[in-house]
């Protein structure tokens, strides 16, 4: 059969085993299937640290990376080391590198959406989630693009703000060390960034047809989160937007469209919404800070019964570019046990589930469409039908108790997906 024509798409290669996986998921489930033109870039941290992470005299590879899926508006990234001082030590590294992901992230802007696939067979560490959880992550600066330092002794901390107009400078005491030193760090977010985040936030919430939740603690930080919660607000109750129709101009605000579909939006306080979020049936969004989604997202994931179930689209505020990234680390122990010539049972679903949202911007070709979604089709009937990994028989029987027989390896369990995406395909030629 002829392969589905689909435009070029960055590829940036990882680490350890999710870089085995990737490959293993190109060559089986896509290639076979659609024709990409793949713009590939090597993010490893072995590759980084032997280029200095450039590509060009001054341009960081990471960089390059990002530039090219603005160019191209279609990124997909496997997990990557950010080291610490062990990864130094163990790679011999030249520098503690900084995140590839963070990089990124703060180029492209947008923000990160984090979703869980719900298979019927896998039951939930919060068995009240009844429906999925959607994590929106603002994916800029914060904690990520911080200066930090250590306070070597007694002294005082300050920031300053020189406006650019010449006016007279405002400074701040953060804190006078007079017992000795301490640690110190100053962050930011910008006006512009919030509102990219707010608007990306209510649009995706309406195309998926959820209320959203924004969450921050500006009961202590009254100024900076106090911003997110404004420029929330301000947005939901006073933006419009002129949708141009063949018959006249339409003005409507996002408040008036959630109310017209039942939804509604809300701030809470990040630790009021933490309880809200394990009591409830799930069927929301939740739009969180830089630091808040890191964290909350691998809790939510885990909650739905795998961190490796849980798709990550970065969808930037010009509306069509998109990068998936993993939403996992990089299977260290697996990586260990596959170097050592030991069996794995790697869960690669995070690493594909991606397809719907990724390749749909590649092309509005409705053969490419139906691709993926039968892909992911084939992967839920696959894991439903009882063939999965060995992290998900641990959700259903208790990993103590899994027997190798209940189980495949990393390997198998992709072949499977790869037979039954065949068979389905064949079955149903209209779907390519």
């Amino acid at each position: 059969m002829a392969k589905i024509q689909a435009g070029p798409v960055v590829e940036m290669k990882g680490d350890e085993m999710t870089r085995i996986i990737w490959e293993l998921i190109k060559d089986k489930l896509i290639f076979p299937y659609v024709e990409l033109d793949v713009k590939s870039y090597d993010l490893s941290i072995e590759n980084r640290d032997e280029t200095d992470d450039k590509v060009k005299l001054f341009s960081s590879v990471t960089v390059e990376a990002a530039e090219a899926v603005r160019k191209y508006s279609v990124g997909i990234k496997c997990a990557t080391i950010t080291p610490d001082e062990k990864r130094v030590e163990e790679f011999s590294l030249k520098k503690m590198w900084k995140s590839p992901n963070g990089t990124i992230r703060n180029i492209l802007g947008g923000t990160v959406f984090r979703e869980a696939i719900i298979c019927k067979n896998i039951p939930r560490l919060v068995p009240g989630w009844m429906k999925s959880i959607i994590i929106g992550r603002h994916a800029h600066a914060d904690q990520y693009k911080a200066t930090d330092f250590v306070v070597p002794g007694k002294g005082k901390v300050e920031m300053i703000y020189t406006p650019a107009d010449g006016g007279e400078p405002v400074k701040y005491v953060v804190h006078e060390f007079s017992d000795g030193g301490g640690v110190a760090m100053g962050m930011f977010n910008t006006d512009e960034s919030i509102k990219n985040f707010a608007h990306s936030s209510f649009q995706y919430a309406l195309e998926k047809e959820y209320p959203l939740y924004m969450s921050t603690k500006n009961t202590i930080l009254k100024k900076y989160d106090g911003r997110f919660k404004d420029i929330f607000q301000e947005i939901y109750e006073k933006w419009l937007d002129i949708l141009v129709s063949s018959d006249k101009n339409k003005e409507w605000d996002y408040k008036k469209k959630f109310e017209e579909k039942n939804l509604w939006y809300e701030h809470r306080l990040i630790d009021d919404m933490v309880a809200y979020a394990l009591k409830s049936e799930g069927g929301f969004m939740w739009a969180c800070k830089n630091y808040d989604g890191d964290v909350q997202s691998d809790s939510v994931a885990q909650g739905f019964g795998s961190l490796g179930m849980m798709t990550s689209v970065l969808v930037c505020p010009d509306g069509k570019t998109v990068e998936a990234e993993a939403a996992h680390g990089t299977v260290t122990r697996h990586y260990r046990m596959h170097q050592q010539g030991k069996e794995t049972s790697t869960n690669p679903v995070g690493s594909f589930s991606f397809t719907k949202k990724l390749f749909l911007n590649l092309s509005g070709n409705d053969n490419l469409a139906n691709f993926c979604h039968t892909l992911e089709e084939t992967c839920i009937a696959t894991i439903e039908a009882g063939d999965m990994t060995k992290d998900l028989a641990g959700c259903i029987k208790g990993l103590p108790n899994v027997q190798r027989s209940d189980y495949l390896n990393t390997f198998e369990f992709l072949d499977k997906i790869a037979e039954n995406l065949a068979v389905k395909l064949k079955q149903s030629p209209s779907r390519l």
